[in-house]
């Protein structure tokens, strides 16, 4: 008897960051997830693990907020202004920030001026002196705790871990010890769910360190870039589905972006050479290339390690540039970009549905297929519709990933029984 087959199966959700890019991928994605999986409630899962941008949206799942109520208060506006989050409040600078270093920019002042003069040290050795007045954050990040603990307190909801009717966990790093620290687990469910989600999205640079209980804490994606073990090692979990919006982009193949390419705007159908687009983009696809190399290795120490366990990884595909072409920190494509990865993930689940469907169907999981066969679908408003060569090309390609898919599948299990 398959030991993964129970009553009711434990299904846990582990979602990576990437950002406002990576917030606004997962919500396009988790709306095609949810309307596409039958048997699969998402704001009623087993347990929720979130790093960085991914632990707001799991945050506001395990509170019972939908993923198509997430995109119409994240990506629409269009829910009660008590229920909308407007991404621009992390555009203000870090005041508090500038001010504390601000206070101590005097001393330091003096203190490089006496080890140049009187001190005789070398004008680099004096300036580097000043290098703790320098701000710590660029923007603040306190609208985050405040925002969501107004989000959280709308009836029904709750701020605090211990009130959840399943598990919540959010990964932060621990600025001195650089060791992960789970919010939402025992030792740390005291911590406001709403100050959790600010510190593991704290990206160092970007925003200033959170500080609680005396501790300073930066985004969680600093060890792991997803965490999921948080989950799989505390419940023994029968479905792992994982979501990880950052991906390294494969500029070298033409044959297959040009298909992907279709209804693009002109201006980004010819992707020229990574280096082309200066520091911007060398620095973007080495960011990714390391954080998701990581990724990849977690995931086969996740196949080996748990071998009862199914997992699923969703992420955008390496063909596609249009997620690496967006500012990673701009909000004016955001429900553009939000319905490309809700067709996107609509269209990797139709070409692996042969695998999904079998791993899926053990934990009572089905595709929807006439959601996904259904093309006129869209997350907002609706778009050109495709032609009948666009389509078939689709089709034929679906076809092709899904056989690939399946080989790929059939190889592990093989190498995993000869183990």
């Amino acid at each position: 008897m398959n030991t993964r087959t129970r009553s009711t199966p434990k299904i846990a959700l582990a979602l990576a960051g990437g950002g406002p890019l990576g917030a606004i991928y997962e919500v396009g994605a988790m709306c095609a997830l949810e309307e596409s999986l039958n048997g699969l409630d998402f704001t009623k899962l087993h347990h929720y693990v979130g790093v960085s941008a991914g632990g707001f949206i799991v945050a506001s799942l395990a509170n019972g907020i939908t993923p198509r109520e997430l995109c119409a208060s994240f990506i629409e506006n269009d829910s009660e202004p008590s229920e909308t989050f407007d991404p621009s409040w992390l555009m203000e600078p870090a005041y508090a920030e500038f001010a504390r270093r601000g206070l101590i920019l005097p001393r330091l002042l003096l203190s490089a001026l006496w080890h140049f003069t009187l001190g005789r040290k070398s004008i680099l050795s004096a300036l580097e002196r000043l290098s703790a007045g320098l701000p710590t954050g660029v923007f603040s990040n306190d609208s985050v705790n405040t925002q969501l603990a107004r989000l959280f307190s709308c009836e029904g909801r709750t701020n605090d871990f211990r009130k959840l009717k399943t598990k919540l966990t959010l990964v932060a790093t621990n600025l001195d010890s650089a060791e992960p620290v789970p919010f939402g687990r025992p030792g740390w469910d005291h911590v406001p769910i709403s100050q959790a989600v600010q510190a593991s999205a704290a990206l160092p640079g970007l925003f200033p360190p959170v500080e609680i209980d005396g501790q300073c804490f930066v985004d969680g994606a600093l060890k792991k870039t997803l965490h999921a073990s948080v989950a799989l090692e505390d419940d023994g979990v029968d479905l792992l589905i994982c979501l990880n919006p950052l991906v390294p982009f494969d500029a070298t193949a033409p044959a297959i972006s040009k298909v992907m390419q279709r209804g693009l705007p002109s201006e980004k159908r010819t992707i020229p050479r990574i280096v082309d687009g200066g520091l911007p983009a060398v620095l973007s696809q080495t960011f990714r290339s390391m954080i998701h190399s990581r990724m990849e290795l977690g995931m086969k120490h996740y196949g080996h390690a748990y071998p009862n366990t199914d997992i699923v990884l969703i992420e955008p595909d390496h063909r596609d540039p249009e997620l690496f072409l967006a500012n990673t920190f701009s909000y004016a494509q955001r429900r553009h970009l939000a319905e490309h990865a809700y067709q996107q993930t609509r269209q990797l689940l139709r070409s692996r549905k042969t695998g999904l469907s079998a791993k899926l169907a053990r934990h009572g999981v089905s595709l929807n297929h006439a959601a996904l066969d259904d093309h006129k679908r869209h997350l907002s408003a609706p778009a050109k519709a495709p032609t009948r060569v666009g389509r078939a090309i689709a089709t034929l390609q679906e076809v092709m990933d899904d056989l690939a898919d399946t080989v790929a599948t059939s190889q592990r299990r093989l190498a995993h029984t000869a183990h």
